[in-house]
Parts: C-alpha cells; sequence; structure tokens
C-alpha cells in the first residue's frame, strides 16, 4: 500500500507515548512497526501523553531524531501531524522518562 508519503525533515526531539509494560521490550529491540506500516511518534509529550495512556500505565520516551537523520534514518510526517520512520533503534531512546 503506498501512502503518499513525502519525506520530512523531523524536530531535533520527538516522543512516543506507551505503557510501562512494554518497556522491557523496548529496551532491546527499540520501536518496532509491528501490523503498522510506519512507528508512530509525535512532535510533543502532550500529544504522546494522550496516545500512551490508553494502553496502560503511562510512559514517554524522547527519540534523538537528530541523530536518527544524520545516521541516514528517514522520516515522513501524515496529514494529521503524526511523524512517522520505519523503526528506532534503542540507542535512539531515552529511557529515564518520568512517568506520568
Amino acid at each position: 500500500m503506498n501512502l503518499l508519503l513525502k519525506q520530512q525533515i523531523s524536530p531535533d526531539l520527538l516522543y512516543h507515548g506507551t505503557a510501562e509494560k512494554n518497556i522491557e521490550s523496548i529496551k532491546p529491540q527499540g520501536l518496532l512497526k509491528g501490523c503498522r506500516h510506519h512507528v508512530h511518534l509525535s512532535s510533543d509529550q502532550h500529544t504522546a501523553r494522550k496516545v500512551g495512556i490508553r494502553y496502560g500505565k503511562l510512559v514517554v520516551l524522547t527519540i534523538d531524531a537528530k541523530a536518527m537523520s544524520d545516521e541516514g534514518c528517514t522520516f515522513f510526517q501524515s496529514e494529521n501531524g503524526v511523524w512517522l520512520t520505519e523503526y528506532v533503534l534503542a540507542k535512539y531512546i531515552k529511557f529515564h522518562q518520568t512517568l506520568f
């Protein structure tokens, strides 16, 4: 399926809201798209919180999108403002975010 997305330059930092129960699997493998076409990221913590709270005890992860871009990863932005990428390796994720 072609989503007709154009590559975009992302902000330096992006965010991903998830449930605390998912952290142990994210630490070794990073964020994977699973059944989706891309990993979904937010440009602000507020939006990441709104997304992540739906899945359990909330954790907001900080993604070093600048380092990803510098190393050749590509980003797209959907019409509704969601940032998309194929995967996020664990080395680009800050796991020390406060639980909300």
